[in-house]
């Protein structure tokens, strides 16, 4: 009579290792990211604080380093991560981390810190409710990645091209289209993280999993952040 309840208990044990596994992958994903997004925010005070830290990054050809810098390492990082251990994809995941620090770090002389204090738990707040989304809807959001993804090429096009405008109309379209377009790869990029999981990943293989879905809302809490400021922000 117990016997034919075995499957059962087994399949709800099973059930349950694979929730509390999940739980564990996205808390490990959300800590790399937090810890990233720390690094990245603590250098760029740090190094707004140094004049001549400022004047060497920002007024000097090393401008184009620590701009083209964090693109590279990123793109570096998307495209070998499958190859590399997780302790080599971790190291180059915080030094882009400090990098990205640097080349931000102009918004602490452009805008108040109360400003950007402010703009940053809005941001928080919004990144939290759409990754909950993301996480716990039924509805498949992979139809909408190609989509996301066409606007994203839209946006840094026409970003590039706003360089040589100057247009402040231009810019303000970029950040407002901007903001929702990383609002939604924050829900899609949850879902795909939450997808992606396998209970039977290797160590190796289960932290290059958490470490690249980290890096992918590292991404869009960063960029719905900075574009949030230009829109939001108070200049000094």
């Amino acid at each position: 009579m117990s016997n034919s309840f075995d499957p059962i208990t087994r399949s709800s044990a099973s059930s349950l290792e694979i929730d509390a596994g999940l739980r564990a992958h996205m808390q490990r994903v959300y800590n790399l990211m937090a810890l990233g997004l720390s690094i990245t925010g603590l250098t760029a005070y740090l190094t707004a604080q140094s004049p001549e830290m400022m004047s060497f990054l920002f007024s000097t050809p090393f401008y184009y380093v620590v701009l083209f810098a964090p693109f590279i390492m990123v793109m570096f990082l998307s495209a070998r991560i499958g190859r590399m251990t997780f302790s080599s994809a971790q190291t180059l995941f915080w030094a882009f981390a400090g990098t990205m620090g640097l080349s931000i770090a102009s918004i602490f002389i452009i805008y108040t810190n109360q400003s950007i204090a402010k703009v940053f738990f809005i941001t928080a707040g919004m990144f939290a409710g759409t990754s909950l989304y993301g996480y716990t809807t039924q509805r498949d959001l992979s139809k909408f990645g190609s989509f996301l993804f066409m606007g994203l090429l839209g946006i840094i096009i026409a970003s590039v091209v706003n360089l040589f405008l100057h247009s402040g109309p231009m810019q303000f379209a970029i950040s407002v289209l901007a903001v929702l377009i990383f609002t939604g790869l924050t829900a899609y990029d949850t879902q795909m993280i939450k997808e992606n999981y396998y209970a039977n990943d290797d160590s190796d293989t289960a932290g290059k999993k958490a470490l690249f879905g980290a890096l992918n809302l590292y991404m869009d809490f960063l960029n719905m952040f900075l574009h949030m400021l230009r829109l939001f922000g108070d200049r000094r």
